[in-house]
């Protein structure tokens, strides 16, 4: 109990300037994870018969946010300092 709590309490580390995790690339995953989730979800719903309506605007959104993300935190990888 007292681990979890901990994690919890330790949730505001990622918002500091100087933490371990690159937020570039938690935020690409996530988005990856949401074009893959409804990607899913519209073969299953292919496979019943039904058409999952997809606007086309919100999933080029998340194909922007997902290049994006992975790009620039690709980018300050090689990149010189």
């Amino acid at each position: 109990m007292k681990k979890l709590l901990k994690k919890i309490m330790s949730f505001g580390e990622i918002f500091k300037s100087d933490n371990s995790y690159n937020e570039k690339t938690i935020i690409g995953f996530m988005s990856f994870a949401v074009m893959v989730l409804v990607m899913i979800a519209d073969v299953g719903s292919g496979f019943f018969g039904k058409d999952l309506v997809i606007n086309e605007f919100t999933y080029n959104s998340f194909v922007i946010v997902t290049l994006g993300s992975f790009g620039i935190a690709g980018l300050e990888k090689f990149a010189s300092k």
